[in-house]
């Protein structure tokens, strides 16, 4: 995607080296220490072994970049971009050392992102031809929300909020423990910053109505049937962004875009989406052998 901007590199770094750490431990690569001469290069290929969409490239270039510094990656496949299998995204050369040290921490990113990147444009290809836009939720793993929400852009979908700062949305719980939508959006109403919008999750055509007397920016339709959706839709007539969510599938998707939903939010792409299979395959090799 042409207009996909990288994540900087201050927030990569420490997931990396987070990483990195953990398969360190206190004595590095004891493996390739003991069998692979220290001044060997290679030259080596991140190839799909099947079609996707690639998300998370630069992250690997790091993750490489860390274990040293000399290893350069040739970019062919951009975050982004669709692949099919055999395709090589990326030509990695460097020391033989650094590249088996890195080699499945870069792995571990580019797989689980490229595989977001590709269940979410499989969901964006399901609805194309209506106004919905397809957009992930907070049900992210630990630590990992913001470039698991890249990912989902990679794939052509849009971000929910990143976390509880970013926005109101009075959920059912918050609407049983303030006492009713009403309650709840008063105090909204008194405590609220001038700049941070509303959103109001309701599961029926009654709290909808009431929900609307109060003016929010969004509205969640929560678990509704593709019929009573239309009729929200209809009931909100535009005074509302309308957010549909609760167990979409690539099967329902279609029908829920077609009752005229603006947004489509999916938990599955970031909490289940399977990891695309990449491989690191070597083929050359330069530097000193073993003296046997």
């Amino acid at each position: 995607m042409a207009d996909l901007v990288p994540l900087p590199r201050i927030i990569l770094e420490p997931l990396l080296r987070t990483a990195l750490l953990e398969d360190f431990g206190l004595a590095g690569d004891l493996t390739s220490s003991a069998v692979i001469p220290k001044d060997l290069h290679a030259a080596t290929i991140l190839a799909a072994r099947q079609p996707g969409v690639i998300a998370g490239i630069e992250i690997a270039r790091l993750a490489f970049e860390l274990c040293s510094p000399e290893i350069e990656l040739d970019v062919r496949q951009t975050d982004g971009s669709p692949v099919s299998k055999g395709d090589i995204i990326a030509a990695v050369s460097g020391p033989a050392h650094g590249i088996l040290a890195g080699e499945r921490t870069a792995l571990n990113f580019l797989c689980h992102l490229s595989g977001i990147a590709t269940a979410t444009a499989t969901f964006v290809a399901a609805v194309r031809g209506y106004k919905t836009r397809i957009s992930c939720t907070r049900k992210t793993t630990p630590g990992l929300r913001a470039i698991e929400k890249y990912a989902v852009r990679a794939g052509g979908g849009i971000n929910h909020r990143f976390g509880l700062a970013d926005a109101i949305l009075i959920k059912d719980n918050h609407i049983a423990m303030a006492g009713g939508i009403r309650n709840a959006m008063r105090h909204v109403r008194r405590n609220l910053g001038h700049l941070v919008k509303i959103e109001v999750e309701v599961d029926a055509l009654d709290q909808l109505e009431e929900a609307l007397r109060y003016g929010p920016d969004a509205v969640l339709l929560d678990n509704m049937p593709p019929e009573e959706m239309q009729r929200a839709v209809m009931l909100v007539a535009g005074r509302a962004m309308v957010e549909a969510s609760g167990g979409v599938t690539l099967e329902t998707a279609p029908a829920i875009a077609a009752a005229g939903v603006d947004v489509i939010s999916v938990g599955w792409l970031t909490h289940s989406a399977p990891n695309l299979d990449i491989a690191l395959d070597f083929n050359e090799f330069q530097g000193e052998g073993w003296l046997l």
